[in-house]
């Protein structure tokens, strides 16, 4: 496959992300087809040099690789079922935040009509695309990844996690999963300091620096526990101390008028924990009941 033939790409989808995404591709010197619902969305790429299709077949047909990034699975299908004829014999790289499931069905579909698919998960935020700061996860055909490599690279450091088109889904809804956690902890200590009129401003830079060192310095411990099943391993502070200690952050966030919800369902896993024999090992045995 050319170089020249790989340097063409079309973007289906001008939402926030997928006008940042189309930005990189034309800063990379790619030749960009773009499509969206609403046309008007194109004008400010458009104006950078990317060529406005029609149709979404005009847009498919413009281009050997067809990057998706919709508002989610059910808007993909909508959008791609009609054009599966004109999608044999390409690859679609679809970046529409979904499930390991519907990636799963995605690539069924695909196979079934002769599209080569990769599935993806975008780690940033629009204004990061481009940057070293962005990374993407790509699983499903990796020779159509590897042919397209350069080109997705556009994007941000690419990283192929393996032939289940899932994959890419599940890595990203973790990611988000351990970031969404960590917000929920930052929000609720900030509405507990700010009952007292203490301002945000003010203990950040508290906060910051704590955070950064109980996770960062804890993940490789962490690892070693839930991969050996050893939660025994350096065990610092033990699962029963803490959840002696944890009903206190519940019953102040209650004295200052701050809804536990954020925090009750952590006492619940510790307690049952504690409770089947738990107490002397590391917190980090809850995440095995977080098991269905």
């Amino acid at each position: 496959m050319s170089t020249q033939h790989n340097s063409r790409v079309t973007v289906l989808g001008l939402g926030a992300m997928g006008t940042a995404l189309v930005e990189a591709f034309l800063a990379g010197g790619h030749a960009t087809t773009v499509w969206n619902r609403t046309p008007g969305k194109a004008d400010g790429v458009v104006a950078r040099g990317a060529v406005v299709a029609e149709t979404v077949a005009e847009a498919v047909a413009a281009s050997p690789l067809v990057v998706v990034c919709l508002w989610d699975d059910a808007v993909v299908r909508d959008v791609l079922h009609p054009v599966a004829d004109a999608l044999a014999g390409r690859v679609v790289v679809n970046l529409t935040n979904g499930t390991p499931a519907q990636a799963r069905e995605m690539a069924a579909w695909a196979a079934e009509h002769g599209v080569e698919y990769v599935d993806g998960g975008i780690m940033a935020i629009p204004p990061g695309i481009g940057t070293e700061h962005a990374f993407v996860l790509y699983s499903g055909a990796e020779a159509a990844f590897e042919a397209h490599r350069e080109v997705l690279e556009r994007l941000g450091a690419a990283k192929y996690l393996g032939a289940d088109a899932g994959l890419a889904a599940l890595f990203d809804l973790a990611l988000l999963s351990g970031m969404y956690g960590t917000f929920a902890g930052l929000w609720h200590s900030l509405a507990m300091v700010r009952t007292e009129n203490v301002s945000a401003a003010e203990f950040v830079p508290m906060l910051g620096p704590w955070m950064q060192a109980m996770i960062g310095g804890n993940l490789d411990r962490l690892a070693h526990q839930l991969d050996t099943g050893d939660y025994g391993h350096e065990v610092v502070s033990n699962l029963a101390m803490q959840a002696a200690a944890f009903p206190n952050i519940v019953q102040a966030s209650l004295d200052q008028g701050i809804r536990p919800d954020l925090m009750a369902p952590i006492q619940r896993l510790m307690d049952q924990a504690v409770a089947a024999g738990h107490g002397a090992e590391d917190v980090a045995v809850v995440v095995d009941l977080l098991k269905n």
